[in-house]
Order: C-alpha cells, then sequence, then structure tokens
C-alpha cells in the first residue's frame, strides 16, 4: 500500500485500484472518522488557552492582576463598553449547544458536542483570527425536556463576556425560538451558525452554479429536501437574494410544505416552517420526485445517504441540473451517482470532494467583520451581503463546474467578507463604531495572519506535535479492510 502523506494530499491515490468510486467514498468517510478519534485522543482535543500578555519581570503579576488590574475593573464598570478594549471580550465568541443535533448524529448529551464546538473554535481562529470557546450545556428542564428558554437564560446570562455568540447544533422547533429571542434581546450578534452560516455559504455557491448554468436566480426551479433551521433559513437568503417563493418546493419527512399542512399551522413552535407553507409551493406538491421534473436547482439538507437522493429524480431534471447534497457525515447521494445522473454540478458537505458548500468558509469571516465594529446584530443583509462576497471572490479567481466556492485555504477570503460585512453593519445601523472598508480589512488579515504564524510556530518548535505515521498508515488500512 502507498505511504499515505501528513498532510493526506494524496488520500485518493491510495486504495486498492480494484476498488469502485463508491467503496473509495465510504473507505474515505471510515478513515476520516477514525483518524479523527485517534487524533483527538493524541492531542486530547484541539484548543487551549494561552496567554497573549509577556512575563517580563515579576512585578509584571501585579500589573496583570491585583493590584494594578483594579483599574480595569472600575473603568468598565463606569462604561461597559470599555471591555471590549481592555479585555478580549472584542474577539472573544461563545460556541453555545446543547448538543442535541450534533451533525447527522442527533442527540448526543451535552458534553457529546464538545469535539464540534472544539472545532468550530479552532476554525474560528485559525480562519478568521477569531477566539472561540465551546460551552455545551444540558438544556433538559425537570420534566426531562430539552428547554429552549435554558439556553436563552444561560446565553443572556454569559453575553457580557463575549463579543458574540455562535449557536450550534440546537434541535427543531426550540432553534427556532432561541435564535429569535436571542436576536432581540441581547447587546451583542447572537448567530446561528447551522441556520445563518450554511444559508450564506449555499446562497453563494448557487449564485456562481447557475451563473455557470447560464440560468438566472430569479427563473430557476428550486426543490429542498429537509424543511430544518439550515434549509427553511436558506429559502429565505434565496428570497431576500432575488429567487422567487412561487419557484420554490420544500420537502419534510411528511411531504410538501404548503398551505394545506395544518400540522404546521396548528404548531406554533414551527413558525418559520409555516412561513414558508405561505410563500411557496403554490401546486401544492407532496412528492419529491414529481417536484424533481424539470427543476433546475435541488438542494438537501436532510437524512445522510448515499440513496436519500435517487439517481431517477436527477435525471428527470432540466438540463445542466444542480444538485447540492449536503448531509454529513454522508451526503444524500454521492457526487459521481450524481453526475452519472445528469447532474451538471454537485456540492457537498464535505471537503474530500470538488464544491464543499461548507459553513467554514462563511462564519470566521462574518464573525471578525461583525467583531471589528462591534455589531449589535448579524442581518439577513448581513449574511446575504456575505454570500455575494463569497461567489464574487470565487468568479474573480475563476469557477468552474468543479470549482464554485472558495476553500478554506484560500485564506484571501476571509479578511474580503470581514470588510463586506462590516461594510453591510454600518449601513444596517448595527455597528457600535464606523471604520473604512480598508481598515477593516487590514485589522482582520493582520489577526488571520498571526493565528496562522503562531499555529506554524507552534509546530515547528514542537509544541504542537507531529502524529506518528503508523496513525495515518493504521486509520487508512483500517478503513480499506472494513470496505472489503
Amino acid at each position: 500500500m502507498k505511504k499515505l502523506k501528513l498532510d493526506l494530499t494524496n488520500l485518493d491515490e491510495i486504495f486498492p485500484p480494484d476498488f469502485s468510486q463508491e467503496q473509495i467514498a465510504n473507505a474515505k468517510t471510515l478513515f476520516l472518522k477514525k483518524m479523527s478519534g485517534t487524533a483527538h485522543k493524541f492531542y486530547s482535543g484541539k484548543m487551549q488557552t494561552v496567554p497573549k500578555a509577556g512575563i517580563f519581570g515579576f512585578n509584571w503579576f501585579n500589573v496583570w492582576y491585583t493590584p494594578g488590574v483594579s483599574e480595569i475593573s472600575t473603568t468598565i464598570r463606569d462604561n461597559n463598553d470599555a471591555s471590549f478594549d481592555l479585555s478580549n471580550r472584542g474577539n472573544l465568541v461563545a460556541i453555545v449547544s446543547d448538543s442535541t443535533r450534533v451533525l447527522g448524529d442527533g442527540d448526543c448529551t451535552p458534553p457529546g458536542g464538545l469535539g464540534v464546538m472544539e472545532g468550530k473554535a479552532f476554525l474560528m481562529k485559525y480562519l478568521g483570527g477569531v477566539d472561540g470557546i465551546a460551552l455545551c450545556i444540558d438544556s433538559k428542564n425537570e420534566e426531562g425536556k430539552n428547554d429552549p428558554d435554558k439556553i436563552i437564560d444561560f446565553v443572556k446570562m454569559v453575553q457580557h463576556s463575549f463579543g458574540a455568540v455562535n449557536l450550534e447544533d440546537i434541535s427543531q422547533p426550540n432553534c427556532y425560538k432561541v435564535l429569535d429571542t436571542l436576536r432581540e434581546e441581547c447587546v451583542i450578534p447572537v448567530w446561528h451558525d447551522d441556520a445563518q452560516g450554511t444559508a450564506c455559504v449555499t446562497l453563494a455557491g448557487l449564485i456562481n452554479a447557475v451563473k455557470l448554468a447560464e440560468k438566472k436566480l430569479e427563473e430557476i426551479k428550486i426543490v429542498m429536501m429537509g424543511a430544518g433551521a439550515a434549509n427553511t433559513t436558506i429559502a429565505r437568503l434565496i428570497i431576500a437574494a432575488g429567487g422567487k417563493p412561487e419557484n420554490m418546493c420544500m420537502f419534510d419527512s411528511k411531504g410538501g410544505l404548503h398551505t394545506d399542512r395544518e400540522d404546521i399551522k396548528v404548531d406554533k413552535h414551527f413558525y418559520r416552517k409555516w412561513e414558508i407553507c405561505e410563500k411557496t409551493n403554490p401546486n401544492k406538491i407532496n412528492s419529491v420526485a414529481e417536484a424533481c421534473v424539470e427543476a433546475d436547482v435541488i438542494i438537501a439538507l436532510s437524512k445522510p445517504g448515499p440513496d436519500t437522493i435517487k439517481a431517477k429524480w436527477i435525471s428527470s431534471m432540466a438540463d445542466r441540473s444542480i444538485v447540492f447534497a449536503c448531509a454529513n457525515p454522508v451526503p444524500e447521494i454521492y457526487p459521481y451517482a450524481a453526475k452519472e445522473a445528469g447532474a451538471y454540478i454537485v456540492a457537498t458537505g464535505r471537503g474530500d470532494f470538488p464544491n464543499q458548500v461548507n459553513n467554514s468558509i462563511g462564519f470566521p469571516g462574518i464573525l471578525k467583520g461583525a467583531l471589528i465594529v462591534r455589531a449589535k446584530n448579524i442581518t439577513d443583509n448581513m449574511a446575504v451581503k456575505a454570500a455575494f462576497s463569497l461567489a464574487e471572490f470565487a468568479e474573480k479567481r475563476g469557477i468552474s463546474p468543479e470549482n464554485i466556492v472558495p476553500a478554506m485555504d484560500e485564506k484571501d477570503v476571509f479578511p474580503i467578507i470581514a470588510a463586506d460585512v462590516a461594510m453591510q453593519a454600518i449601513k444596517d445601523d448595527s455597528a457600535r463604531i464606523e471604520m473604512s472598508w480598508q481598515k477593516v480589512y487590514d485589522k482582520a488579515k493582520a489577526d488571520i495572519e498571526y493565528s496562522r504564524g503562531m499555529t506554524k510556530q507552534l509546530m515547528n518548535s514542537g509544541y504542537i506535535s507531529k502524529p506518528p505515521d503508523d496513525m495515518l498508515q493504521k486509520a487508512i488500512q483500517w478503513a480499506i479492510d472494513q470496505v472489503k
């Protein structure tokens, strides 16, 4: 077996030559999960707390702590906004989850979400120059039910220690109430990345996919599988960007969303789904197969596949069809199968396939821009602006059916998103301070370079150690053996 490189760039090249495309896809999934478990144990997680101020002699302890720090406490007491300048609050995000909807794994218990929340903090720091801390909480009430009010109360209590809050992996319908309430009642921006972040990046990918297909956003027919926080927000942002709601059909596990769905109408917790019922699917289509006939786009954030989206549905779609199969960890249909069925462009949520439509290319820059201008909230306008910023960045460097959005390693995109979002925040009267586009860009870029440089220095000096070679080889051999 060919030796796997530490950077994993040759992952697609090491599988047995007789493996089918489906076997390779399955083996990669298994390898990445096995490697993740082994590497997390090796490092004991992904994040740590590191001082950013120096100790140049004994009395510096007295500067950073008592008695000197009394000056900081009284200054902030008299002007709470001074906390953004005199502490790390202005660059610190609380990543809050009750772990009830972790990726495609469902309720993982509060500590079960730590891997994802630490991962979020990891990406915030490396990609956006933003500090984040994982806060996985127990939202169950005395009856043993997950209570959105407990999450709301928790966030409102801790908000004064942070510059922003990132909500993550909260099951529906609780996620709707939590986000909408906190956006109104907190003094800092509260962002639900599963919903707004995924919607932003999906819209960016759709903008460029539609261009490549030589179609128009306001004319395309869109089928949406899954009616959770992500897809309902995607629909809202597509409409805000110019898509026509009458050309959209959304489906949940019970069928199409439309005005005859009394089960949704009477359940006040699902008010976001009812909004979709009122605006879309005027013909009240109840079958995904029927909706796909001559459709231009299918956007799925539903049950992990690989056979959730049927190949025959794609074959019935319009020419140059676009398929977003974004379930994690396995897409609703593998890209090769969607292409064989006739899809022109296929996107997934995974980085080991072309066209990764993943919120990781959006939230680091979006949060950075909001933090720099000390935004009070993150509006839908800011999310739409970020989507067009992402799409424009990709278009300028060149797009193709296999490359519709920037990747995480295109570091220049993040300060650009930050600056564009900051300008929209100022325009929306959400920012506490006003700055020029260039000043926000320069600040974001400097902070990102600092974060990347620090990580590189820690790796070069051995403070972040390399995983042993046999860790990689054992994981890939295990994955191959499982698939054979």
